[in-house]
């Protein structure tokens, strides 16, 4: 992305986490119960903190890539209670998932560097989808499952146009105007999907003993081969070459996974060879570019 501002970085009013209100903050009858209890607390349910620490960790990579001046993020302020197309729906206490954990996000962001928030839809017209709107980009709202720039990369392309472009509003004496001033370019770029290689935690204790009072293997990392769980190798197989994931290990052999988690096949193992220890992310990128190319006139 390129582009030019006359401002390089824009100011912002301090953010006030504590005024944050995350789905039903007070219950009616003033009891905590369940993921209600935690947020009062400042902790997160542990699968909602490991899906923020693996974001966490792909900033932390990037930074070390990249000069980033900036992060821009989206706080989103869902009431389900009236998306939810139900009949009759009031504005209730009713919150996304989305919207779990994102104070501690923020919060381990900017400890990094600088973060400046916005919304979906802001009536200072500087809302993510306004700018998504300005810059033509198409948003594919359909299917979420679907691993495609339209659907996860879109927002996140606009959120980085706030750098160089922001609404501005000026009053006359008969009418109210507004335009989108600084200039940005949308270009090429590779998009890809980061995740954690689904490993399961040792639990010996819920295997029964065999004879002589030994359990069977369970999970765990380590392999008797010298591979471990999540190493990215090279493997061979009836003159055909595979590229992928230990994912599992026989007495002999040592299974490889694509980067979905399919088991491609077991391989013997002086026919598999490591090419990256593993780093705990399998980067699965796309086939081309991003095109995400404007539809504005």
């Amino acid at each position: 992305m390129k582009g030019m501002h006359d401002k390089h970085c824009i100011s912002e009013e301090p953010y006030d986490w504590e005024t944050v209100m995350y789905g039903s903050e007070a219950e009616s009858d003033g009891r905590p119960s369940g993921l209600g209890q935690h947020r009062r607390q400042g902790k997160l349910p542990p699968s909602i903190r490991a899906n923020k620490q693996l974001e966490l960790r792909v900033v932390k990579e990037l930074l070390k890539l990249f000069p980033i001046s900036a992060i821009h993020y989206e706080l989103v302020m869902a009431d389900v209670d009236r998306t939810s197309g139900r009949k009759n729906a009031k504005s209730g206490k009713g919150f996304s998932p989305v919207m779990v954990g994102q104070r501690q996000m923020l919060k381990w962001l900017s400890e990094l560097t600088p973060v400046k928030t916005h919304q979906g839809w802001q009536k200072d017209g500087n809302g993510t989808s306004q700018l998504r709107n300005w810059l033509g980009l198409a948003k594919d709202k359909k299917n979420k499952s679907n691993q495609t720039p339209a659907t996860h990369a879109v927002d996140g392309v606009t959120l980085a146009a706030f750098e160089f472009v922001e609404w501005k509003e000026w009053n006359t004496a008969n009418a109210k105007h507004g335009n989108w001033q600084g200039t940005v370019e949308i270009t090429l770029a590779p998009f890809a999907v980061i995740r954690r290689p689904p490993l399961s935690r040792r639990q010996l204790h819920l295997c029964l003993p065999t004879k002589g009072g030994k359990r069977r293997k369970y999970g765990g990392t380590v392999t008797r081969h010298g591979f471990r769980k999540g190493d990215l190798v090279l493997a061979e197989k009836s003159g055909i070459t595979y590229k992928g994931w230990v994912s599992g290990d026989t007495k002999t052999q040592v299974s490889v996974s694509d980067g979905h988690w399919k088991r491609m096949g077991q391989f013997t193992a002086k026919k598999v060879q490591l090419l990256q220890q593993s780093t705990g992310l399998i980067v699965l990128p796309s086939t081309g570019l991003s095109k995400l190319t404007t539809q504005r006139n």
